[in-house]
């Protein structure tokens, strides 16, 4: 399984990631319209503000699914967490 820079480059340009988890009051008034938060859980959450259009995809119903099972539908940080690697994340969303 080889590298896809180009998918990886783009996936960066999509993502915006806040530098900490821990600000979310402030952060939750600057989220834009029609984008939604994400919190990716590995070893230490990190952040992502993703387009709410990607919540029809398939491949990231799968993620839905996943957060669901683990975590039900209320997260204390106002978004929702899904339960995999930045890695897995960050590939499946550079492909939609």
């Amino acid at each position: 399984m080889g590298i896809r820079l180009p998918a990886i480059l783009r996936a960066k340009q999509i993502l915006q990631r806040s530098p900490s988890a821990d600000q979310t009051a402030s952060v939750a008034m600057d989220l834009p319209k029609g984008y939604l938060t994400v919190y990716v859980e590995e070893k230490q959450k990190k952040r992502f503000v993703i387009p709410i259009l990607y919540l029809n995809k398939p491949s990231f119903q799968g993620f839905l699914i996943q957060a669901e099972e683990e975590f039900g539908y209320d997260h204390p940080m106002g978004g929702l967490t899904i339960p995999c690697s930045e890695n897995i994340f960050i590939d499946v969303i550079s492909s939609l």
